[in-house]
């Protein structure tokens, strides 16, 4: 009796005081990973805790003030092992400085840095696996499996936890499958103002009433924009426009230009425009008739697929990794063979060839989806959950 009470003391402590957790990753700049931190930290300080995000620095630490949540810089981006070593040293005392619950690491390098400060100190540690992580040699497979030493792994969905226990024999009671969120407040066709999609559409020289099929996504050739290309060949359409949006990675353009010879080769000058950066992509997708994901690797999430589906617009996916469980297909979008242009074709043919009912059917189905299982609050309260559910049985051990 005694030791039952005492446990449920421990439950009740840990799901009710504020905790204060140190997320690691190696900079703020842009992308899935650093927008994920952000959310968390912004959650926790919501909920009366302590949000600090430890990076090399950047552009969204701004977000993060912004949210009332700490930004310390440190050099956490690199891969020199001598600055990975200094690194532990350097968390372990922010760690007790701060009174730190919980390290949770979100790439490689700082996880490291994270794992021996976190056995330095006592405290608990926790990863988030973002992607399937090149494997290689023997010695690099080895570099990213403490991405699974976490006493919690976070999955980003089904196809990455499949992959961790399949890659790395990790002990499927040890994860956690949290998929990404969406900001529903931003992205919600009700909060797009006609003003943002005029500007839209007259930046982008776009003709009232043409058919526009999108691809957001960076400027690399794994994101599936060649493979795109050569389907609006087959498509054989010149009622349509086609909008490449994304900036060059990494600021390299050789692929840009790339894509720029492969639009000539095939004459379609006229109907695909690479457009660079967008800086108001719910506007955007409200102009289109239909979104592509085209990954020729599959992807740990795709994020793109639902910021589509919430904003109604059908989906046409690569049909492998995380999009399986992202697009119901025929009821809100497609899959199309992985790099195969004739599927590809085939897929936009049946999705522009809708009719405005179906479409209205399409779009009701895919926001309601979305809303169920893909949104920014149901992520924190999963990763909120998962951090007291990890103390508590620490706790409940002692």
């Amino acid at each position: 009796m005694h030791d039952g009470a005492e446990n449920n003391t421990v439950l009740e402590d840990v799901a009710t005081r504020p905790l204060t957790v140190m997320q690691v990753l190696p900079a703020l700049v842009t992308g899935g990973v650093e927008r994920g931190a952000i959310d968390i930290a912004a959650a926790l300080v919501n909920d009366g805790g302590r949000g600090i995000v430890v990076s090399a620095g950047g552009p969204m630490a701004h977000d993060l003030t912004r949210a009332g949540a700490e930004h310390i810089e440190l050099p956490v981006d690199s891969k020199n092992p001598f600055v990975i070593r200094k690194n532990i040293n350097r968390l372990a005392h922010l760690i007790r400085a701060n009174n730190v619950d919980i390290i949770h690491a979100r790439s490689r390098a700082p996880a490291w840095s994270a794992y021996f400060a976190a056995q330095k100190t006592g405290v608990q540690f926790i990863t988030t696996f973002h992607g399937t992580y090149n494997l290689g040699p023997p010695l690099k497979k080895w570099y990213n499996s403490v991405m699974t030493r976490g006493d919690r792994v976070i999955a980003i969905s089904e196809f990455i936890a499949r992959h961790i226990v399949d890659t790395y024999q990790t002990k499927p009671e040890r994860i956690q499958v949290i998929h990404r969120g969406v900001d529903f407040n931003v992205f919600d066709p009700a909060k797009v103002s006609a003003e943002r999609i005029i500007k839209m559409a007259t930046d982008w020289r776009l003709p009232d009433g043409v058919p526009i099929i999108m691809l957001p996504g960076r400027l690399t050739q794994w994101k599936g924009q060649e493979v795109l290309i050569k389907a609006l060949s087959l498509l054989q359409r010149d009622d349509v426009r086609c909008l490449i949006v994304g900036s060059a990675d990494q600021g390299r353009t050789r692929y840009a230009r790339r894509l720029q010879s492969l639009v000539d080769r095939y004459s379609l000058g006229s109907i695909v425009h690479i457009v660079g950066e967008c800086r108001d992509m719910p506007a955007a997708l409200m102009l289109a008739d239909v979104v592509v994901h085209a990954s020729t690797d599959p992807e740990a999430f795709g994020r793109v697929i639902v910021e589509a589906q919430a904003m109604g617009r059908p989906v046409v996916a690569s049909d492998h990794g995380a999009s399986r469980e992202l697009v119901e297909p025929g009821e809100t979008g497609w899959l199309s063979a992985p790099g195969d242009a004739e599927s590809l074709a085939s897929a936009l043919r049946k999705t522009l060839n809708l009719s405005a009912k179906d479409r209205e059917i399409i779009a009701k189905k895919a926001r309601s989806r979305a809303h169920e299982q893909f949104s920014k609050t149901a992520m924190c309260d999963a990763t909120l959950d998962t951090y007291r559910s990890l103390l508590a049985d620490k706790r409940a051990l002692r």
